[in-house]
C-alpha cells in the first residue's frame, strides 16, 4: 500500500458523508498541472477539493491556496503535481521532485545560478516533464566581440574660389568600423571579470571629412600652409620669384580690358604666358588670388603685372620682387 493511501481513503469516506449533507453547491475553477477544469462542489476546504478529484498531494506538490483554507464560490486553486527529474551541475547529479514547471523554474527553486554564457540543456523556457535530466555547465571562460566605431579624419583642401576666411564642406565623410575580440575569464561570479585582448580587425574604413577653405588673403595662405607638411610643399613647388609691378585699367595707353578680354583691375594679372600659361590660378602673398588674364610687351620672363582698382593702391604697391605660387595651370 503506498504510503498515506490509508489515511487518504479514510477522508475520502468522511468526505462523501459531508457531500451527503445539506451543504451548498460551489462552483469553482481547479487548474491541475496547467489544465483549467470547471467544477462543481460541496467541498468545505481546499484540500476537500483534491480529495474529491482523487488528487492525494504530496509535501512537493505545488498548491495556490493553504490547504486548510475554506473553499470559497468562484475561487479558482492551482496545483502542479512534483514530477522526478535529475539535475546534473557541472558534472555532478542528484534526483529531486519538483513541481517546477520550466527549467528556470527548477533552476530558481534549486538555488542554482547561471550566467549568460553557461550552457544549459535543455533551454531555460523548456517545459519539464517526469524523468527530465537537466545540464547546468558553468563556463568561466569565453570570447567576446566588441564593435566600435572609427571616427573619420578631417581632410583640408585649397578653394581658389572661395574668398578668404571662408570654407565649404565637400564631403560629410562616413564613420568606419572596427571590431575587437576579447578572451573573457571569470571563474568566480564574484569577482570581476578579466578581458585579455586578442585580436582586431577594421570591418569597415572611414572615409575622411574634406573642408576646402579659400584662399583670397595672406593670412587665409599661411593658415593653409601650417595645416600639414603635403600642401605647404604642393605650394612650395609652385612658387616663382618674380619681380612685380603694378598697373591700373585707366593707364595711359590702356583700354581698360586684357588680352584675354577680362575687365582689368584687382585680381587680373599680366604674365609672361611662356612662364605662366594665360588662364592660370595664382596666390600672391600681401595681393591674393589672381588670374592670369594679361600680357604685356614689358613683360617678359619672371616679371609680372598686378592689376589694382585704383591709382592709389597701385602707386603705394609700385615695383618689388614677390613669391608667386601657381596653383592651377590652365592654359586659355
Amino acid at each position: 500500500m503506498p504510503f498515506g493511501a490509508g489515511a487518504f481513503n479514510e477522508r475520502v469516506v468522511a468526505l462523501a458523508k459531508d457531500l451527503a449533507s445539506d451543504v451548498p453547491a460551489k462552483h469553482v475553477t481547479l487548474v491541475r498541472d496547467g489544465v483549467p477544469e470547471a467544477i462543481e462542489t460541496r467541498a468545505v476546504t481546499v484540500d476537500d477539493l483534491l480529495i474529491e478529484r482523487g488528487i492525494a498531494r504530496a509535501p512537493e506538490d505545488a498548491l495556490s491556496e493553504d490547504p486548510a483554507a475554506a473553499l470559497s464560490d468562484g475561487e479558482t486553486v492551482s496545483y502542479h503535481a512534483a514530477v522526478p527529474v535529475t539535475l546534473v551541475v557541472d558534472g555532478v547529479a542528484r534526483d529531486v521532485r519538483t513541481p517546477a514547471a520550466t527549467v528556470r523554474d527548477l533552476l530558481a527553486a534549486q538555488a542554482v545560478t547561471t550566467r549568460r554564457h553557461d550552457r544549459i540543456v535543455p533551454q531555460l523556457a523548456s517545459a519539464l516533464g517526469s524523468d527530465t535530466i537537466v545540464h547546468v555547465t558553468h563556463v568561466s571562460s569565453w570570447t567576446e566581440r566588441i564593435h566600435l566605431a572609427i571616427r573619420p579624419a578631417t581632410k583640408h583642401v585649397f578653394d581658389i574660389a572661395l574668398a578668404a576666411g571662408h570654407s565649404r564642406i565637400v564631403s560629410g565623410g562616413a564613420t568606419g568600423m572596427k571590431e575587437i575580440t576579447y578572451l573573457v575569464s571569470q571563474p568566480d561570479p564574484s569577482v570581476p571579470a578579466r578581458r585579455s585582448k586578442l585580436a582586431a580587425r577594421v570591418l569597415r574604413m572611414p572615409h575622411p571629412r574634406v573642408i576646402a577653405d579659400g584662399i583670397g588673403e595672406y593670412a587665409s595662405f599661411a593658415a593653409i600652409a601650417r595645416q600639414g607638411l603635403d600642401g605647404t610643399e604642393k605650394l612650395a613647388r609652385s612658387a616663382l620669384t618674380m619681380i612685380a609691378t603694378a598697373y591700373t585699367a585707366n593707364c595711359s595707353g590702356c583700354s581698360g580690358y586684357t588680352a584675354s578680354g577680362k575687365r582689368a583691375g584687382h585680381g587680373i594679372v599680366a604674365v609672361d604666358p611662356r612662364i605662366i600659361p594665360l588662364g592660370s590660378h595664382l596666390y600672391i602673398p600681401g595681393y591674393g588670388h589672381a588670374l592670369a588674364g594679361d600680357t604685356g610687351g614689358a613683360i617678359h620672363g619672371n616679371r609680372i603685372d598686378l592689376g589694382f582698382n585704383s591709382s592709389s593702391d597701385a602707386m603705394s604697391f609700385g615695383r618689388r620682387p614677390i613669391v608667386v605660387y601657381v596653383l592651377k595651370k590652365t592654359p586659355e
